[in-house]
Formats: C-alpha cells, sequence, structure tokens
C-alpha cells in the first residue's frame, strides 16, 4: 500500500528538460571553450550542481570557480523559471487525484532552490507540496539516497511504501536500490533510456494523465 509521493521536478512535473541540455555548452561557449560535444548535455544531466561546476573546470579546463559557474548558469535559465516553464499535461489533475486519496506527496529535486521555488510559486502549486527538497539540502543530487530517504521522513513513510516518480533512469536506479516503489514518466529528454526505465520502473506511463489510472490498479490510490 503506497502511504506517499515523492515527486521529481524537471521533466516530470513542469515541461523544462529542454532549458537544460543547451546551457551548459551555452556557458562553455562563451568562456572560449567553441566545440563542447553534444555527450556533455548527457553525461552533466545525471549529476548534481556541485559535482557538473566541478566537471567543468577539471575535465573541460573551465577557467572559473565552482561559486562563478553555478551563479552564471542559475542566471542564464533563470528568466525560463519565473516567466516561461509550463506544468506538464494533467499535473493538476493528479495532484487533486491523490488529495482526495489524502495521500501526502512532496518534491525532491537537483535544480536549485531558488529555481524551483521560483516555478512553482508562479504555477501556484508551491503550497500544495509537503515540502520541497533541493540542492540546498542534499547536494550529492540523485545519485545517493538520502533525498529520497530524507523524502520519506517528512512523509512520515517508509521506503517501501513510498512511491517515488520521476522520468531519469539515474533517479530511478537510485530510488530502487533504496528499496522505493517507483513510477516512470515519459519525458523526450530521457527517451534514449525508455526500454531500460521500463525494464527497472515498477510502471512506467506516457503521460501524468496514464499514470494517474495506473495508481489505483497498482498502488491502491
Amino acid at each position: 500500500m503506497i502511504k506517499g509521493i515523492i515527486f521529481d521536478l524537471d521533466g516530470t512535473l513542469i515541461d523544462s528538460m529542454k532549458v537544460w541540455f543547451d546551457v551548459d555548452r551555452k556557458l562553455l561557449r562563451e568562456n572560449g571553450i567553441t566545440t563542447p560535444s553534444e555527450s556533455v548535455s548527457e553525461q552533466v544531466r545525471t549529476m548534481s550542481i556541485e559535482q557538473s561546476s566541478r566537471f567543468f573546470i577539471e575535465e573541460l579546463g573551465l577557467k572559473l570557480t565552482q561559486e562563478q559557474i553555478i551563479s552564471r548558469i542559475e542566471e542564464l535559465v533563470r528568466i525560463e523559471y519565473e516567466q516561461n516553464i509550463p506544468l506538464k499535461p494533467h499535473v493538476e489533475e493528479i495532484l487533486g487525484h491523490l488529495d482526495e486519496k489524502g495521500i501526502p506527496y512532496g518534491i525532491a529535486t537537483a535544480t536549485y532552490k531558488s529555481l524551483a521555488e521560483a516555478v512553482l510559486k508562479r504555477l501556484g502549486i508551491f503550497e500544495r507540496f509537503r515540502f520541497v527538497l533541493t540542492d540546498v539540502d542534499y547536494p550529492r543530487g540523485k545519485r545517493f539516497p538520502e533525498i529520497f530517504l530524507g523524502a520519506a521522513e517528512r512523509l512520515g513513510t517508509l521506503p517501501e511504501e513510498t512511491l517515488v516518480i520521476e522520468d531519469s533512469l539515474h533517479c530511478i536506479e537510485t530510488a530502487v536500490r533504496a528499496g522505493f516503489r517507483t513510477a516512470a514518466v515519459y519525458d523526450e529528454v530521457s527517451a534514449a533510456e525508455s526500454d531500460e526505465i521500463k525494464r527497472l520502473a515498477d510502471v512506467y506511463a506516457d503521460s501524468l494523465a496514464e499514470l494517474q489510472n495506473i495508481l489505483g490498479d497498482e498502488f491502491g490510490i
């Protein structure tokens, strides 16, 4: 029986992954690294903010401090979070469904705290979540289970009775290893991982609307 839900933010609740896909290459180009491979975006997509900033310095030779890198990336994407990024379709419906069922839910994201809070407040759903855990709370990111375990503790649930809803393979892998139930939702940026995601997650849905139907059948919600 599922007693609590942990939502991912980017790619799951908000349509923001394309914003992040090019920001690293823009940062590198403006600092004189003019031919970054497209694979750079794939490499840093699974990293925390702290990890990716070290990667740019140590592996790509970026002549900035970690603090400067983090600040500039936040600056580059801030306008999108504050003004443009929309909710994914059917977010309101699935949150309403969980409210009706009395299932508590929160967010665990590797995104900057200021950006996560800004977009959720603009979209009018910030207050609906029990918590929003971010890089400030868990700087090691989602390759380590602490962020999911901390979220479950705040929900008052055990991992085995907590559902993690994600769109990315590495996040699902971490949640599974930590003993959580998992539901994967399709996002275009993670499409190349979809076969492995389907194999690993408890359930897979092409949209949040489809997932809402699955919740009742698979988890009794």
